[in-house]
């Protein structure tokens, strides 16, 4: 933590100088956010016992009363913060929680939207083999980086601004509880909710053990192609039947073709099956693709390459499905104004803060695409997302909750 420099006594002249308007405000901030640090400093040890306590309620994004479990015990957290708290109720997924916290002044400031999600792609018992373990600058556990721990964080944050009384906006928080399978339930109320707002906070993980925030991320899409073919015995009568599997083949060829890595266009044919029996000329076959965009115009042009796909074999038959489930995140100058104000908050809290852009999608991709500036990465810094080996890096814990808090006043 830096610090905040003493003025000088005199101005040269042996007179004793004043400082000027700009620099009384500058010192104001330095000394405010010297404040929001030492009080995050002392919250450390709470925000531990928070997070093992969230972690140790596992929490899967198909398991609806598993993640309820989660939303009641951060909810919970919520009310001593005086936070208007708000369950979108569902009947598939875990409930939507959101909760409003106010400015004990009246404010015409437009809100922030604290964004982020409660559920993992990690099943009921995967503690048994991943425990909540702490080594020396790292915590281990299912879920901890994605993204537990970035809800720990923004609770910390508004913690520390109602204790200096330094909340001076409406902030709202707004917790998922299918990200991880799309966000098929929350996807509606997060661009509401987002419209209403002058900037959207993601409290994902950094990128990266260097910690970068995330200015930038891919577009990501799910299509699958069936091929149905007329099935025959391979040995009796083979001319008399037509391939769906060979079909597949030759279109799995020509859409590797749609890849563009300069623009970066990705597509990955993940998922391949078909045939019955290998003396089966085979009657169906299908493949599933991930796709990646990092540009909104080249999402719909990747979709009219799929749709006007034909068949090389006219006695087989194509059905294409699917589409794109999350627009780009395109860093707009919105955006990157908003990163030059994060990387400077981060100098006068003593360290350096780099953006980055990621082929992986988050649910800023949904306020991005409406225009409004997003940032994202905003949460822990570690690795492991989505493995056996997750964790945090403990030593960003605190100057990343302090500059969540700072981004905040």
């Amino acid at each position: 933590m830096k610090k905040t420099r003493a003025l000088p006594d005199t101005n040269g002249s042996g007179k004793t100088s004043r400082p000027s308007p700009s620099t009384d405000l500058k010192t104001g901030q330095d000394a405010l956010l010297q404040n929001l640090h030492a009080f995050i400093v002392k919250s450390q040890p709470q925000m531990l016992r928070m997070l093992s306590e969230l972690v140790h309620v596992e929490s899967p994004s198909h398991n609806k009363a598993a993640v309820d479990r989660a939303t009641a015990l951060v909810a919970g957290w919520c009310a001593p913060l005086h936070g208007r708290i708000k369950f979108y109720r569902q009947r598939k997924f875990g409930d939507l929680l959101e909760v409003r916290f106010k400015p004990r002044r009246a404010s015409q400031r437009k809100p922030l939207l604290l964004l982020g999600h409660l559920d993992t792609v990690w099943e009921i018992g995967t503690l048994q083999r991943m425990p909540w373990r702490e080594e020396v600058g790292r915590i281990h556990g299912p879920g901890i980086l994605d993204m537990k721990a970035g809800v720990i964080m923004a609770l910390a944050a508004v913690q520390a601004l109602h204790a200096l009384q330094a909340l001076s906006r409406p902030i709202i928080l707004l917790l998922h509880s299918d990200e991880e399978i799309g966000s098929t339930c929350s996807r509606a109320l997060t661009e509401k909710t987002a419209r209403e707002c002058e900037a959207v906070y993601v409290l994902e993980s950094a990128q990266g053990e260097g910690g970068a925030y995330k200015t930038a991320r891919k577009g990501v899409g799910n299509y699958r192609l069936d091929v149905t073919g007329i099935a025959a015995h391979s040995g009796i009568d083979f001319t008399a039947g037509h391939s769906a599997v060979l079909e597949l083949a030759h279109q799995i060829e020509r859409i590797s073709t749609f890849i563009d890595l300069q623009r970066g266009i990705t597509v990955n044919p993940g998922v391949v099956s078909g045939g019955t029996r290998s003396n089966v000329v085979a009657a169906s076959a299908w493949a599933e693709f991930d796709v990646r965009v990092a540009r909104a115009g080249d999402a719909a042009r990747i979709d009219r390459s799929f749709q006007t796909l034909k068949p090389r074999d006219r006695a087989c038959k194509l059905r294409i499905s699917g589409g794109l489930n999350r627009p780009p995140m395109e860093r707009t100058k919105e955006i990157a104004q908003l990163f030059r104000k994060a990387r400077a908050l981060a100098a006068a809290l003593g360290f350096t803060l780099e953006e980055a852009s990621t082929g992986g999608g988050s649910d800023g991709n949904f306020t991005a695409a409406l225009g409004i500036p997003t940032l994202d990465g905003m949460g822990a810094v570690g690795a492991g997302a989505h493995a056996e080996h997750e964790y945090i890096l403990l030593e960003h814990l605190v100057p990343r909750t302090a500059l969540l808090a700072a981004l905040m006043l």
